[in-house]
């Protein structure tokens, strides 16, 4: 019985909810039962204990339970306990949030709407029309392809007036927007070739589709005349903003297009140089990049701000020279992420030390040489071509399937000393042995 409460108690720690809130736990062991012989719709997410944005999904996915209670069952997955499902379903970030249906449970809808309870509840609320419309003897063709914008399906955002400016301006993500009309037939004919688009940039650029027709706010905004009207949006886009599309109309033509947009975006700025103080600043600066760059450089007692300034500019000048490459640059302070040092096999051989690793893969390779900027950009240009001693990270030494940071406060970019130890006064301490007593 102790057994049965301890392993008990150790499986919900990392629980970010109750049974009182609404939401089932799924495990690899009951999810098929629960879910896929369902005849209910279910919302799923996929979460990390770890992740900051899925704590800060907590309170509106409670509230979407709630108000989805008789109507489509909730539940929550911990991918770092539950392996198996997180990789059926090709799950890479935290949260996802994932569909199934009244139809094919087999095929599940990525949920790429706003982490909002009224975003989930809108989805499921289109999800039960679309099933209605097609047991009621099914929808016509025009009807079909219009559903295609919806959002609901794919990797196609769904926008409209209430969530066009926190979603696309001011983001740090660039953006394909479609300004459609459901009527247009351009526009039907443009959808699938909108959505492989969408999917093969996914990650780099994001697409989105707002119907003018419902949302004629953000339309008014942009002067939208004419269907379909594409405009891209660069990280940063104010209201403003928006360039006008004029190219062709095929998913290979758009994903060209959106390609040379985000290279310039991209050499259009130095990457920044983070400072790894959280697991979600390192995952947010190295997630969907090809390498991640992390620098662990001396203490602060060791390498005043002077010292630890010239090495965060040659980081700073290594990082400008491979701006078109796909890489995120870290740093941190030796001894500050023990874990960190101890994944990536850091001995005491001294600091600062430099190393690579692939996000996706795990793998890592550490540079052996001088730390300058010609070091370092020979360093990475070694390992682009395949070049240095490869090696796993340490997997205990991990959480979930991401480093183990802990939290810690930025450098205030201030020295630091010492504290001082005063002098002990010793007069007034009899030091004669031979008065003490046992």
């Amino acid at each position: 019985m102790r057994l049965m409460l301890l392993l008990f108690f150790l499986s919900s720690i990392n629980c970010f909810y109750t049974s009182s809130d609404g939401i089932v736990e799924l495990t690899d062991l009951n999810f098929d039962s629960k879910v896929l012989k369902s005849d209910r719709i279910w919302v799923v997410e996929f979460y990390a204990p770890y992740c900051g944005h899925c704590k800060s999904l907590v309170p509106e996915y409670k509230k979407a339970a709630k108000l989805l209670k008789g109507i489509a069952s909730i539940g929550s997955i911990d991918g770092t306990v539950q392996k198996a499902l997180p990789q059926k379903y090709g799950i890479k970030g935290w949260p996802t949030i994932k569909i199934f249906g009244l139809g094919d449970k087999s095929k599940p809808i990525d949920y790429d709407g706003p982490r909002t309870a009224k975003g989930i509840v809108d989805v499921i609320q289109k999800t039960i029309k679309k099933t209605l419309e097609e047991r009621n003897g099914g929808k016509s063709k025009k009807s079909e392809k219009s559903s295609k914008k919806s959002g609901i399906s794919g990797k196609v955002v769904t926008l409209t007036d209430s969530n066009f400016e926190k979603l696309v301006l001011n983001s740090k993500d660039a953006w394909m927007v479609e300004f459609f009309a459901p009527w247009c037939g351009h526009c039907q004919k443009l959808a699938p070739e909108w959505e492989k688009a969408a999917k093969a940039m996914a990650g780099k650029v994001k697409f989105g589709a707002l119907d003018a027709t419902a949302h004629q706010s953000i339309s008014r905004k942009f002067g939208i005349q004419g269907f379909p009207t594409i405009k891209f949006f660069a990280p940063g886009s104010t209201s403003s903003d928006g360039e006008d599309y004029q190219g062709g109309r095929t998913s290979s033509e758009l994903i060209s297009y959106s390609e040379s947009k985000l290279e310039d975006v991209v050499n259009s700025k130095d990457p920044e140089v983070v400072e790894g103080t959280s697991s979600d600043s390192v995952q947010e600066t190295c997630q969907n990049k090809q390498l991640c760059i992390f620098a662990f450089l001396p203490s602060i007692f060791d390498c005043q701000a002077k010292c630890r300034n010239e090495k965060l500019e040659i980081l700073k000048k290594v990082a400008s020279n491979f701006k078109k490459r796909s890489f995120g640059w870290v740093w941190l302070e030796a001894g500050a992420q023990a874990d960190v040092e101890k994944a990536f096999e850091i001995g005491d051989s001294g600091y600062p030390v430099v190393v690579a690793m692939s996000p996706s893969k795990l793998k890592f390779t550490t540079q052996i040489g001088q730390f300058s900027v010609d070091g370092i950009k020979e360093f990475l240009n070694s390992v682009t071509y395949g070049k240095g001693r490869v090696r796993d990270v340490q997997p205990a030494h991990l959480s979930g399937n991401w480093l183990k940071i802990v939290e810690t406060t930025p450098w205030d970019g201030k020295d630091k000393e010492l504290p001082v130890i005063e002098d002990i006064d010793l007069s007034d301490i009899d030091l004669d042995s031979s008065k003490s007593e046992l």
